[in-house]
Order: structure tokens, then C-alpha cells, then sequence
């Protein structure tokens, strides 16, 4: 099973978030977060987090549909965000899709994305959706595929102090077993050559961050 998660950040394209979604994935809302999901015409399964940022009008909505929620006290040490993976975690998710996780506040922003490099999700596929960008987490002697067309930007940003063996394929400026410090932007806005490129590591967690160039067909 697939775990979709709304979070309260800012949605981008709707349409693709629809298009990106499969009948039976378990929709998890992060508080605000399913304000995104009554947008969409979806109804999530759970609601959670201390339901500061949810319409009382949409609350009782859902309540009174098939939505289980599970209401945390607003003085907590984790945000809805954290709550929402630890949920997906307990239920065994191996495969999580991540909306609405950037936008707004910077510290959130921040956060929410170094919350994806905890060892604790280890066993969960975690990739972030943004518009036309998708970020993949990858961590120690992992390799990931990239599906999309020449002219695609990738990018690979370090979240450990150092990053060891990437290797690349597909890419227009390739690595081969080297070594990515945090910080350092050597790795970053790199272009698929063609249709499918390749990412390996071999030590330390990298941020994968594919991003999607429309390509406009000839004027008539």
C-alpha cells in the first residue's frame, strides 16, 4: 500500500497532483492539509495534528463521513508533518507520496525536508512532489532511476557532511565514485541527455531533485 500525505504547505498544479494519484492509496492529512485534499475532491482517510490549521466547517464534514481523525494536543514536540510519517511508519507503508511539504515559512520549509533524511523512515521510498520538481531521498549503496526527457534538470544535494561514491548515468555531466561535501554546489542543476538517467550511492544521504522542463511543441 501507498501512502499519500497532505501536508499545510503551499500546493502546487493540482491538476498534476490528481494525475500523480492511484485508487488505492491511503491518504493521510496533516492537519491543514486536507483544506488540499476538499480542493481536489479527495477525501482523506486520517486526519492528524492538533487541528489548528483545519475549517471547523471541513472538520465536521469529514467527521461525519468515513475520516478518522486522531487529535494531538497543540503543545507537542512534533509538527503534523512528523506525526503523519510516524503514522505511515506504524501501519507498515513502504512507499510514501509527499504534497504540500514546502511554501510559506522558510523554517517549515527547512524542516520538513531534513525530517525526510531520519534514519527512522529507512524503510520507506519517500519522493516529494512540487510543481514540475520531484525529490527523491537517497540514502547508503542506493540507486534510484529518473524517468523524463532530454533537457530535464537534476540536481543532488548532500544532507550528510559528506556524501560517498555517486555515480551518475544519463546525465550530460557525469560522476563516477565521487565524493559530494554538504554545502558545496558542484552537484547541483546537472540535464538528462535523454529519457532515463541513473543516480548511485554508496555512502551518506542525498537529496534527488528531478525537475521537469516543458518542452513546447512548433508554431503553426
Amino acid at each position: 500500500m501507498r501512502a499519500v500525505i497532505f501536508a499545510n504547505g503551499i500546493l502546487v498544479d493540482p491538476d498534476r497532483v490528481n494525475s500523480l494519484l492511484q485508487p488505492n492509496d491511503y491518504i493521510i492529512a496533516a492537519d491543514g492539509g486536507a483544506q488540499h485534499c476538499q480542493e481536489i475532491g479527495l477525501r482523506p482517510d486520517i486526519v492528524i495534528g492538533d487541528m489548528d490549521s483545519i475549517s471547523p466547517e471541513l472538520k465536521t464534514e469529514y467527521q461525519a463521513g468515513r475520516t478518522e481523525f486522531i487529535i494531538h494536543p497543540k503543545d507537542k514536540d512534533q509538527t503534523d508533518l512528523d506525526l503523519a510519517l510516524s503514522l505511515a511508519k506504524q501501519k507498515e507503508i513502504n512507499e510514501v507520496l509527499l504534497f504540500g511539504i514546502l511554501g510559506g515559512r522558510l523554517d517549515l520549509s527547512l524542516a520538513n525536508l531534513l525530517l525526510l533524511a531520519r534514519d527512522e523512515w529507512h524503510n520507506m521510498s519517500l519522493v516529494v512532489v512540487n510543481g514540475p520538481d520531484q525529490a527523491f531521498l537517497l540514502r547508503s549503496n542506493c540507486s534510484n532511476s529518473i524517468n523524463g526527457k532530454p533537457g530535464d534538470i537534476v540536481s543532488l544535494i548532500p544532507l550528510t557532511e559528506q556524501v560517498e561514491g555517486v555515480s551518475t548515468r544519463g546525465l550530460r555531466w557525469q560522476l563516477e565514485d565521487a565524493v559530494l561535501q554538504l554545502g558545496n554546489t558542484r552537484s547541483l542543476s546537472n540535464e538528462m541527455e535523454n529519457g532515463l538517467a541513473q543516480v548511485t550511492i554508496k555512502q551518506g544521504k542525498l537529496l534527488m531533485v528531478h525537475r521537469s522542463i516543458q518542452i513546447d511543441g512548433p508554431e503553426e
